[in-house]
């Protein structure tokens, strides 16, 4: 292969590597907030069967205290029974011992409804509890293996930014040039061409060109995409033995 197209092949590779890492490496914040959402999300289902569960505890302790009133407000009227001068005043009386009597059931029921409620809520924050002690615990060794693969990550980036580096140095400055130039407008400046065609923008070579460049001996542009082009020879298939 021509020495000028065997660097820029080997460069270009490099160019991909580290770009894989680089890419992997940004996609690291990416999964651990998607791990911290989770987190938040089940603390939040968490937290919103606490808060109705301690909301219907508030609303029974009210109905018992309005009953307690009730109750009270009920025997002051039986005492005032003995007070009574007519008859209508004594049917008035009961009229609203009995009343109260009905806000007094009302609010029993109530009760009995939030209890029930309780049980239910109870059992849903032990269910809640118990699932995001999961969650967390998960999220946990997910932002330990986060934080090492980014170490491995950062180290690996240094490294192949150091082999590109090193393989830049033996690409001469025209060739070079051509490389960033089509690069920079591209996102990559060699590709292979695989039966006559560029395997990246997919255009069909001439015959002759294809010809030519299967030799691997000077440097062919893509007359569509301008990216430089080598031939990469199929890998032979290997056929077991009958």
């Amino acid at each position: 292969m021509n020495p000028t197209l065997e660097s820029l092949v080997r460069l270009q590779q490099a160019e991909n590597d580290l770009r894989r890492v680089e890419t992997e490496l940004l996609a690291v914040p990416r999964a651990k907030a998607e791990m911290q959402a989770r987190v938040a999300e089940e603390r939040g289902r968490l937290d919103a069967a606490r808060a109705a569960l301690d909301s219907g505890q508030k609303a029974r302790k009210q109905h018992e205290t309005e009953v307690q009133d009730l109750e009270t407000k009920r025997s002051k009227y039986k005492g005032q029974l003995m007070d009574v001068k007519t008859n209508k005043e004594y049917t008035a009386m009961l009229h609203e011992i009995e009343a109260v009597e009905r806000e007094i059931r009302s609010r029993e029921d109530q009760i009995l409804a939030e209890m029930e409620r309780a049980e239910g809520l109870t059992a849903e924050v032990k269910r809640e509890e118990a699932l995001f002690k999961s969650v967390e615990e998960q999220g946990r060794a997910e932002a330990k293996v986060f934080d090492a693969r980014v170490g491995e990550l950062q180290a690996e980036a240094q490294r192949l930014a150091a082999e590109r580096d090193k393989v830049a140095v033996s690409v001469p400055e025209d060739a070079m040039e051509l490389f960033k130039r089509v690069a920079k407008l591209r996102g990559t400046g060699v590709s292979p061409a695989v039966d006559a065609m560029c395997t990246l923008c997919h255009m069909k070579l001439r015959p002759q060109m294809w010809v030519d460049l299967k030799k691997n001996d000077q440097i062919f542009q893509c007359p569509a995409c301008s990216r430089v082009l080598f031939y990469e020879p199929p890998v032979p298939e290997v056929h077991p033995p009958l």
